[in-house]
């Protein structure tokens, strides 16, 4: 196994996990303790993961992986959230989504809807993430529209002035939102300040807002934020959201769907 391999094994595994075992993984992965060992010395040095006594753990809630890594992560939630979003979309809407694996998910769930099979066009999608944009401009009945600015290596978004050109120019129907955090109090967060900035604008431009985030990123914190709570109009979780975080979020006036 190459060390390119072994170290999006690792990386996924530890991101499934959140705690790896030198001898355990080395097992796993059919390769010496040792070779191990230099694996995560090396990422720890790019601040992939902490190392510990005999073994690693994901690193600290400021640090973000990137997308690459985190798609093994609560994937079935994220495909059914991505589903319940994406049936929220009306044909011939203007729709904007941000990155993420959660909005991917939604981006797929929309290229096989077929009630959007046809259309000029079925649907206009506007979006900052390559990745998407790349997914979605093979069907030829959705009008693709990405945002200029500086690609981000973690999430395939562009941020920067030059999204903020195009995004001044546009209007919405929907926005849906990506978060890393979502809490009735201090409202959706990102991880960097210049992605929660093109986010922000998304929801601006919208008529209606949709935030897709599986419930482990409900009541969490983080750095960057994109908007408070009473800008979001229904949230898209999965059923492991507990009753008394959905309240709060139902008391605040927003609509929760569990899947």
């Amino acid at each position: 196994m190459s060390r390119d391999a072994r170290w999006k094994a690792l990386l996924e595994l530890l991101v499934e996990r959140g705690r790896l075992d030198v001898e355990e993984v080395a097992a796993e992965l059919r390769v010496s303790a040792a070779t191990i060992r230099r694996d995560f010395d090396q990422l720890a040095e790019q601040q992939m993961l902490v190392r510990t006594r005999g073994g690693a753990v994901v690193h600290g809630v400021s640090y973000e992986l990137p997308l690459r890594y985190k798609t093994a992560r609560r994937a079935s939630e994220k495909q059914r959230i991505g589903q319940a979003v994406a049936h929220l979309v009306a044909p011939g809407e203007a729709v904007g989504l941000t990155g993420g694996t959660t909005t991917t998910e939604v981006a797929r769930a929309l290229a096989v809807r077929a009630d959007l099979a046809t259309g000029s066009p079925a649907l206009t999608v506007v979006t900052n993430a390559l990745n998407i944009a790349n997914e979605l401009a093979v069907r030829p009945q959705f009008k693709i529209v990405v945002t200029g600015g500086v690609a981000r290596p973690q999430s395939y978004e562009l941020i920067g002035p030059l999204a903020d050109g195009v995004l001044g120019r546009i209007t919405l129907d929907v926005a849906v939102l990506g978060v890393v955090a979502l809490d009735v109090t201090h409202g959706a967060a990102a991880h960097d300040e210049a992605e929660a900035a093109i986010n922000r604008l998304l929801c601006e431009r919208a008529e209606r807002v949709v935030v897709a985030a599986d419930s482990s990123k409900l009541g969490q914190r983080a750095f960057a934020w994109i908007c408070g709570v009473e800008s979001v109009d229904t949230l898209v979780t999965d059923t492991a959201a507990g009753a008394d975080v959905v309240r709060r979020f139902e008391e605040a006036g927003v609509r929760v769907v569990t899947v």
